[in-house]
Parts: C-alpha cells; sequence; structure tokens
C-alpha cells in the first residue's frame, strides 16, 4: 500500500513540474493556450533516451532537455507573433511537427533503457540511497528536481522580465506603452514554459525506463487539472505561492485518478481523466459564478 502513496507522489511531482511549465506559465500567466505541450514532454522524453542509450551520463539529459524544450517553445513563439498565426493553431501546428522530429530523434516509437544508467540508478545516487532509502530515492530526487523548479520560477517572476511576462497576459497594452516588444516577451514565456515541460518528460522518461511516443498524448489535459485544482483549493490561503498549489494539485490530480483506478479497467483511464476534468472544470465555473454574484451584491 506504500508503494502506491509513493507512486502518487512521484507521477504528481514530474506532472507538477509539467503543469508549472506548459499551464500555469502559458494558460494563467500568458493567457496562451500552448498545445505544444503534447509535443514538447516527449521530446524531453526522446532526446533523453537517445542521449543515454549512447551513454551520456544522465545528470547531462536534464539540461539538455530543457534546452531542446526552450527551443520548441520559441519556434512556437515565432510561429505566432511573427507569422500573425493565431495562438491555438500556433500550438497545434508545432505539436504536430514535434511528433515527427520526436521520432526522428528517438529513430523508434519506442525505446528502452531498462540496462542503461538513469538520473535515479547509478553509482553515486546508489552509494547515497543504500538499504532501506533505495525505497524513496525516486520520490526524494524527483521533490528536488521539483522544488528547484519551483523555486527559480518565483524568483524569475519577481524580476523585471517576469512582471512584463505578468503584464503581457492581464494587459499587454502596458507592455507597449513601456516601450517593450509583447511578442518577444510571449517567445520568451513560452520557450520558459516548455522548457520546463521537456525537462518533466526527461525525468518520466527516466522514471519508467523507457521512451513512447504517445507519451505526451493528453499532457496538456493533465496539466490544466492539476492548476485547476490547485489554484481553486488553495486561492484563499494567502502564505502559499501559486506554484506550490499547482505542485500539490497535481499530486491530487494523480491521487484521484489512482482512486478511480480502483473501480475501473485500466483500458478506462482515457475516459476517468475526461471525466475528472469535465468535473473540476465545472466546479471551477460555479466557484467563479459565485464569486461575481457575491461581488455584484
Amino acid at each position: 500500500m506504500g508503494g502506491i502513496y509513493i507512486t502518487i507522489l512521484e507521477q504528481g511531482l514530474i506532472y507538477g513540474i509539467l503543469a508549472l511549465g506548459g499551464v500555469y506559465i502559458t494558460y494563467k500567466i500568458l493567457d496562451f493556450p500552448d498545445l505544444t505541450v503534447d509535443g514538447s514532454f516527449p521530446l524531453g522524453a526522446a532526446l533523453t533516451a537517445t542521449m543515454i542509450t549512447r551513454g551520456v551520463h544522465p545528470i547531462l539529459t536534464l539540461p539538455a532537455s530543457f534546452l531542446i524544450g526552450v527551443l520548441a517553445g520559441v519556434c512556437t513563439g515565432l510561429i505566432h507573433v511573427k507569422f500573425k498565426v493565431r495562438d491555438l493553431l500556433s500550438g497545434i501546428i508545432m505539436m504536430t511537427a514535434l511528433w515527427t522530429i520526436n521520432l526522428r530523434l528517438a529513430g523508434t516509437a519506442n525505446v528502452p533503457i531498462f540496462g542503461d544508467d538513469s538520473i535515479f540508478d547509478n553509482a553515486s545516487v546508489n552509494g547515497i540511497f543504500h538499504d532501506g532509502l533505495s525505497n524513496y530515492k525516486v520520490l526524494v530526487i524527483v521533490l528536488v528536481i521539483a522544488v528547484i523548479s519551483k523555486v527559480l520560477l518565483d524568483l524569475y517572476m519577481k524580476t523585471k522580465s517576469g512582471f512584463l511576462l505578468r503584464a503581457v497576459g492581464d494587459n499587454d497594452v502596458l507592455v507597449t506603452s513601456l516601450a517593450k516588444d509583447q511578442g518577444n516577451v510571449k517567445i520568451l514565456g513560452l520557450a520558459i514554459a516548455n522548457g520546463l515541460v521537456a525537462l518533466s518528460g526527461s525525468i518520466f522518461c527516466q522514471e519508467q525506463r523507457v521512451f513512447e511516443i504517445s507519451s505526451g498524448t493528453g499532457a496538456i489535459v493533465i496539466g490544466l487539472a492539476s492548476v485547476i485544482i490547485g489554484t481553486s483549493l488553495f486561492k484563499n490561503v494567502s502564505f502559499m505561492k501559486a506554484t506550490t498549489a499547482v505542485l500539490i494539485g497535481s499530486v491530487i490530480y494523480k491521487a484521484c485518478v489512482a482512486a478511480a483506478l480502483k473501480f475501473f479497467e485500466p483500458q478506462d483511464m482515457k475516459l476517468i481523466t475526461a471525466v475528472l476534468f469535465l468535473v473540476i472544470l465545472v466546479i471551477g465555473g460555479e466557484r467563479r459564478k459565485k464569486v461575481k454574484k457575491n461581488a455584484r451584491a
């Protein structure tokens, strides 16, 4: 039973990193529905599997995945800003292109890395986590990476560039009045967001010990659900940052899915995910109506 809870925490934190970038930055801050996420998540996994199978140290896959995700985000931003394509269509175009890029990068739709080192299983890690601690090494490492990602994102949001990023989503006219190019700010936001998504894909690949081309399918839905759960449940908790709420929301979402699967078959996973997401959206919509009604009263 304890193993189930540990797995929920591991998976929740991994997808929490995805939610921080692919949904919190793009959807909540930039107001940009970026479907690139479904392609940049397996992009990080494809690069990771390729590097590991060629003998590259697994630690190096993390910054490499982040950078290739940044490149994907920049491409989405350029399509939207420079070619004047609508935000939703820009993400769809890039997501479609990344399917082929991921296949080319990995060489095949499925790349197992069971016999290779990973960030969770190498000489350095095994030397630290030995005996009874070995059961918690994946959780601890994922938690450390998630906390570092969250802290760095919080620090960035306090910079001038971070405030401009917030301003683009809230009032892009203000950014223009400050003599700043709102298009470049959007591109930067999409780059950071997809960098975090690809980083999440890299960690997921090493945790699952395999790259699978379809691993990104539905990633945007999981990220949206995580953000909505976290920001809705903890919006009145003044001392909790939104980034913390997103990580916790991701864990709660994974716990809900795990609980639902106890009563249904594994092939019902997509239906369960869709129903959960619908319920979350309906509840979130009802809460917003109540807030507006009370404000008018």
